[in-house]
């Protein structure tokens, strides 16, 4: 049986640098143009009122806490012998969603973007207060809606299995949307947040793949 290829990570590397700034080109579009406006007829038509969205915005927390509980089995299962490729899948998704949030986190101190509600302390908001904009190395949840961690979440986790599988990718293109608009109809974040925040996840998927060797046995 000959070895697996060696992974490309040169091209993964260029296709990494064209993301963000194609990413970063997108969500400068969004804050200009697009953000107040979406937020501002959420508000207005009352979206943000209906249950459904923001049953939502439940799935991504929900599946990072579990992820320790995955972690433990998987490694019960690796005494035994080597994984099936599913379970090397699922160890990957659930390690490429944990270090995307972390990952948004991190960016997010260092924007501080004000978020479009006020939501706990009186935070600055957008419908609430008026401010918009970013206050740069301002850690806190006050100034902490760009990028959003809901959707570096959910591209974090479904991104590999994309890569991975690609014949769970219609499951993706059913699933992902529908959770990471919900953010948006929540006003939970902007359109450009939620931008951001699916970049990252795609990233760190793709480079979770590539390095578990994921992409070289499609």
């Amino acid at each position: 049986m000959p070895p697996a290829p060696t992974p490309d990570y040169r091209r993964v590397l260029i296709h990494t640098l064209w993301a963000i700034a194609l990413g970063a080109a997108a969500v400068a579009i969004c804050y200009q143009w697009i953000d107040r406006p979406v937020a501002f007829a959420v508000e207005r038509h009352g979206i943000n009122k209906i249950a459904f969205f923001k049953l939502l915005t439940d799935p991504p927390p929900l599946v990072e806490r579990f992820c320790p509980l995955a972690f433990a089995l998987l490694a019960l299962r690796r005494v035994r012998g080597a994984w099936a490729r599913w379970q090397l899948t699922l160890f990957t998704a659930c390690l490429s969603l944990i270090v995307a949030d972390e990952c948004r986190e991190s960016i997010g101190d260092l924007c501080g973007r004000y978020w479009p509600e006020t939501w706990f302390n009186n935070n600055p908001s957008l419908i609430g207060t008026g401010a918009y904009g970013f206050h740069p190395f301002h850690a806190g949840d006050d100034v902490g809606s760009f990028p959003s961690g809901h959707a570096a979440r959910v591209l974090g986790f479904a991104a590999v299995w994309w890569l991975a599988a690609p014949r769970s990718r219609w499951i993706c293109l059913l699933v992902c949307p529908p959770l990471v608009l919900s953010l948006v109809a929540m006003n939970y974040h902007f359109v450009g947040d939620v931008v951001g925040g699916s970049l990252i996840g795609a990233i760190v998927a793709a480079w979770g793949a590539t390095l578990a060797g994921l992409r070289d046995r499609e």
